[in-house]
């Protein structure tokens, strides 16, 4: 039976990111792995991350790679837009990065400073993915979504609310405040975002970030069984 791997925040730890797939019981060719987001800033190796996940998106035929709220800033940062946005990625550990890719905190700005496949890897990532009972995002979910999608046909007022939205659900702190998610998901949530010492787990969800750019351990779960590795 094929199983199912979630891998919290990784934050540029490449040495634990390497350890732990190492310790995994992972078929590359049925089961499938979600990353959680947040691969880079903070820790020493950002850019050896991303090598190693586009790696894996190469082997892993069922490899899943959501968004974290640091990539999203990263996206989104414009030069022009004043130091308020460099102010908040300096505060999210961007400088790590910009090191990783031996230049300036400058020229990241429009990512022209990574190889194409890294680029393109940033810009594919999903927001989130559900199988099998299990609900896997960065940070949060919307209890209420829209009717229906917008990304195809939208206008640019329906791109910027959609934007926002997203926006706002990679930064949320709602589901380690929650005893109880109302009204409750039809499925079980899976998250990072938060860091805790030990991996968080309630009726209704999994947090997996353990806080390793904090020097504690990289966590990945298997579902449905709920077994726990660490690195």
């Amino acid at each position: 039976m094929s199983k199912i791997f979630a891998i919290g925040d990784i934050h540029g730890c490449h040495r634990q990111l390497v350890a732990l797939l190492a310790r995994l019981p992972l078929d590359r060719s049925e089961d499938t792995l979600v990353f959680l987001g947040d691969y880079i800033n903070r820790g020493p190796d950002s850019r050896r991350v991303l090598d190693t996940l586009i790696g894996l998106q190469r082997s892993c035929r069922r490899a899943i790679f959501l968004k974290g709220n640091h990539e999203q800033a990263l996206l989104d940062y414009d030069p022009d837009s004043g130091p308020s946005g460099l102010s908040l990625l300096r505060a999210m550990g961007i400088e790590a990065t910009a090191e990783s890719y031996g230049v300036p905190l400058g020229r990241l700005a429009d990512l022209s400073c990574m190889p194409p496949e890294h680029q393109q890897f940033l810009f594919d990532l999903r927001l989130n993915f559900t199988c099998n009972g299990f609900f896997f995002t960065h940070a949060d979910f919307d209890p209420a979504p829209p009717a229906t999608a917008t990304t195809v046909d939208e206008t640019p007022r329906q791109r910027m609310r959609r934007h926002q939205a997203e926006t706002r659900l990679l930064a949320s702190r709602r589901l380690g405040r929650e005893e109880a998610l109302q009204p409750p998901p039809p499925w079980t949530v899976v998250f990072g975002h938060l860091p805790h010492a030990t991996p968080l787990v309630r009726p209704d969800r999994i947090g997996i970030d353990t806080g390793a750019v904090y020097g504690n351990l990289l966590t990945a779960v298997q579902l449905p069984q709920r077994i726990f590795y660490h690195a």
